[in-house]
């Protein structure tokens, strides 16, 4: 290996050992954003792993951390989860047995329930920020902070085209 291939990090086409050039750049760039994407998210789930908890977990507590004592309802918590899933009741019933959060019917309105983060939850989060703020704050490793802010609005216009 040469100094110049010792310093630069692996294309996507490298990285997975593909043998001919892509369909185009755009299919390049698809590619290796999904391939970045997947390595963060095992990143994040091998720090959560000891904690037993799962990325969906963690991320349903953040969100419930984030609405305060009031809670939010449940339907919520799904528009808000960086990785949707359609079994949010699912995930609200086995973290509710574990004691991280409680839900109570509204008065008002009996098809809503809200859904807030115990104390246990809380201390299981505030042991966890450490770990996954560094896995956060690898990013900016790799990038200087105007990249950042660059690569964010570039991420942003990619979610806005595909969610048109």
């Amino acid at each position: 290996m040469t100094d110049a291939t010792a310093t630069r990090p692996r294309t996507i086409l490298e990285d997975i050992q593909q043998t001919k050039p892509f369909r185009s750049l755009s299919q390049e760039a698809f590619l290796g954003m999904l391939r970045t994407a997947d390595d963060f998210k095992r990143r994040v789930g091998e720090a959560l792993e000891p904690h037993a908890i799962t990325t969906q977990q963690y991320n349903v507590l953040r969100i419930l951390r984030g609405a305060g004592d009031e809670g939010i309802p449940t339907l919520m918590i799904g528009e808000r989860m960086i990785e949707r899933t359609p079994g949010v009741t699912r995930l609200i019933d086995r973290m509710e047995k574990r004691g991280w959060v409680v839900r109570k019917r509204c008065t008002e309105d009996r098809r809503r329930v809200w859904c807030r983060v115990t104390q246990e939850g809380l201390g299981l989060l505030d042991s966890l920020d450490d770990i996954l703020n560094a896995v956060d704050d690898s990013l900016g490793v790799a990038l200087e902070p105007s990249e950042l802010t660059q690569f964010t609005e570039y991420l942003d216009r990619l979610r806005a085209a595909v969610n048109e």
